[in-house]
């Protein structure tokens, strides 16, 4: 294998110079934007510098039309490489090494990136997109922008990174309504926002979709949370009932079978403790008609995130509500999450007002979320 480094003012300048003197055949093994040392150091100029190979022996294909001689095809399976083949073949898998680490150490640098990617693979690492993830991100970059010849700027990279995301989810986002099933039940630890979106989701379908609402509260362990919800079923003149237990459970139901949906607000709690979990599937008989959300804070830590979605995905559950979207800057937690469990994203909670702060969840906005351009 023939190596040999180019350096040329431009991309499609060191790729006609590659080809003239390796041909055709030639492949790119790396790429990097470089400054020529200037007078004094200043009057630099970027060039950029390529490393292409080729094989100086390449195997050359049979016409169709030709046959080998019986002698010719004949292999004698004893027979060994010479020495000669054994010597190339030697030096060819030390090349392969030599370029492997080679490639190793340019992963780890970040200078050989053009200066549009750099500047968009910064802007997702900013969002706390895991580097995993922007790493995928930035290959499918690099292939569009040198098939382009560098043609393409960073706002048609930054299109190109929302049509990716959007591709990604593209089955994570419903045209489901909230109201479209009879019982939903929202789950989540202490402090996400559980109630308050309760309430949104209840004013949404009562205000907007002129649908029969009640509430159902089985947060017993807190006083405060209940007169909370009392007071939005009042504001809302919605009726409310507290289930203390499985029997209470069934009564409430009962009682709201004639209503379009019941909105049941489940007691936060530790999510660390299997117990509590185990305390939800003995007190609810879930059906397949039911919605669960898990309601997540975008303030949290992503460690926790993860282990607060992993407890309770021991329920039935597979959409989430992301909440507190005006209480940070940085999105990216959504899609680290998502990539992990790949579940439905319903809506995005923003604020205290209700019905106002609360939004469904689409691909435009949440890819617009992810890259750094929506704020709230």
């Amino acid at each position: 294998m023939k190596v040999k480094k180019f350096t040329a003012p431009t991309m499609p300048e060191a790729m006609k110079t590659v080809r003239r003197e390796l041909g055709q055949t030639a492949v790119i093994l790396d790429s990097r934007e470089k400054k020529s040392k200037g007078l004094l150091g200043m009057f630099q100029k970027k060039q950029i510098e390529v490393i292409a190979a080729t094989d100086p022996n390449p195997v050359q294909k049979r016409n169709k039309g030709s046959e080998l001689s019986q002698d010719q095809y004949k292999v004698d399976k004893r027979h060994q490489p010479s020495e000669p083949f054994r010597k190339n073949e030697e030096d060819l898998l030390a090349e392969i090494r030599r370029l492997s680490e080679r490639v190793d150490s340019v992963k780890k640098d970040n200078s050989f990136l053009p200066a549009p990617i750099l500047n968009i693979q910064q802007q997702l690492l900013n969002q706390e997109i895991k580097q995993n993830l922007v790493d995928e991100i930035v290959n499918d970059l690099l292939q569009q922008y040198y098939s382009s010849e560098e043609m393409l700027n960073e706002e048609d990279l930054m299109e190109s990174v929302k049509k990716y995301l959007s591709n990604q989810m593209n089955d994570s986002f419903s045209s489901m309504q909230i109201g479209d099933s009879k019982h939903v039940y929202l789950f989540g630890p202490t402090g996400v926002g559980k109630t308050t979106t309760l309430a949104k989701l209840a004013a949404t379908a009562s205000i907007n979709e002129g649908k029969r609402v009640a509430f159902i509260t089985l947060d017993t362990y807190r006083i405060a949370a209940i007169e909370q919800l009392k007071t939005y079923a009042k504001i809302l003149n919605v009726p409310i009932e507290v289930a203390y237990n499985q029997e209470d459970l069934k009564a409430a139901k009962e009682k709201f079978k004639d209503f379009d949906m019941v909105l049941v607000d489940s007691a936060g709690r530790n999510y660390h403790k299997k117990e509590y979990i185990d305390q939800v599937k003995e007190l609810i008989d879930f059906t397949d008609d039911d919605q669960l959300f898990c309601v997540l804070s975008l303030t949290s830590k992503e460690k926790d995130l993860q282990q607060i979605y992993q407890k309770f995905s021991d329920l039935p559950i597979n959409k989430v509500i992301f909440t507190k979207a005006d209480e940070t800057s940085q999105f990216g937690s959504i899609y680290n999450l998502w990539s992990e469990y790949s579940f439905e994203i319903s809506y995005i909670t923003h604020g205290q007002n209700v019905p106002d702060d609360f939004k469904k969840a689409t691909s435009d906005l949440v890819v617009d979320m992810l890259v750094g351009e929506h704020k709230w």
